[in-house]
């Protein structure tokens, strides 16, 4: 019997112990440090009123002095953030642990879908560059004559470029249309897809001067066709493929941007690192060399810049 008893004690024991230990790793921060914390957090990131912030419970961590907090945006979509608070409550820190075992350029590129996108370059180059691309985009229109013909020709076969849609649709009405035809080209062939970006990208012009959006469809289905005949596509496909317009591989291209944080075009990745904007071509080229080199790939040589000529005499 004593025994029976003295075991249903050490039982108790052990789970008011537990009990303890729970509330010593994940106790609530005090209601009056929790708003404080909103607030702080609030003006530091300029959150907008509609995001909802949630502060988690205190945990242990590895830092003296410092628990451990998690604190959750919420705009329909939640966000959680790693922070540190002082055990005195009176400083809040950003908490950004870096896992040296994984890289992160490697991961960005993996989530990238390549797979069927045409190539321009070697396709077996160790430097990958991949474009987001707005054909009615003007400063893409820039972008595109940067990299073809300049970079290609001086990275040669050092390099592959591929581009991925990622059409404005709010303000380019025919980008959309035009990802669509390019994607049909490129089903039958990639020369051709790259010659229609080539000329498109080049005369952009040629597509707003029609007025209508249906003129301007049927600009970009006229360009599309000649493209075609120069490659000697199979041209009753292609216009089977022009009147479908099926965009279900741009939107996917799309919800792949917006999931790597792309929110505008051109932007570009170079073995993961992310660039945006129509950048000047030495910026492009201090990516690109940096990415050859921890490639184990010798950058190209360079030719120096010409000097401006003087205004003295």
């Amino acid at each position: 019997m004593l025994r029976r008893i003295l075991l249903t004690l050490y039982r108790k024991s052990l789970f008011i112990l537990l009990l303890i230990c729970l509330g010593c790793s994940a106790q609530s921060a005090p209601p009056d440090t929790v708003q404080k914390i909103e607030r702080q957090v609030r003006f530091y990131y300029t959150i907008p009123p509609e995001v909802k912030v949630a502060v988690g419970p205190l945990r242990s961590s590895d830092f003296p002095n410092y628990n451990a907090l998690t604190i959750t945006f919420d705009n329909g979509k939640k966000k959680d953030y790693e922070f540190l608070l002082s055990k005195d409550g009176n400083t809040l820190v950003r908490l950004t642990r870096m896992d040296l075992n994984k890289d992160p350029y490697v991961e960005i590129m993996n989530k990238i879908d390549v797979s069927g996108r045409p190539i321009r370059g070697n396709k077996n180059a160790k430097v990958t560059v991949v474009n987001y691309d707005d054909f009615e985009c003007p400063f893409c229109s820039r972008m595109h004559q940067t990299l073809f013909p300049e970079l290609l020709k001086e990275y040669g076969d050092r390099v592959q470029f591929i581009y991925k849609d990622y059409p404005l649709t709010e303000i380019h009405p025919w980008a959309t249309r035009a990802a669509v035809n390019a994607t049909c080209l490129a089903d039958q062939n990639g020369e051709a897809y790259w010659d229609f970006a080539d000329y498109i990208h080049g005369n952009q012009g040629e597509v707003n001067k029609e007025k209508q959006k249906d003129a301007q469809f049927s600009a970009l289905d006229k360009i599309t066709m000649i493209e075609a005949q120069k490659h000697n596509l199979d041209l009753a496909k292609l216009q089977s493929c022009i009147k479908a317009q099926d965009e279900k591989s741009v939107r996917a291209s799309m919800r792949e941007g917006d999931e790597l944080g792309v929110s505008a075009t051109p932007t570009l990745f170079i073995n993961g690192e992310k660039i945006d904007g129509a950048v000047p071509p030495d910026q492009l080229r201090d990516v690109l060399d940096r990415a050859l080199k921890q490639a184990g790939v010798a950058a190209p040589a360079h030719s120096a810049p010409v000097p401006a000529p003087s205004t003295t005499k």
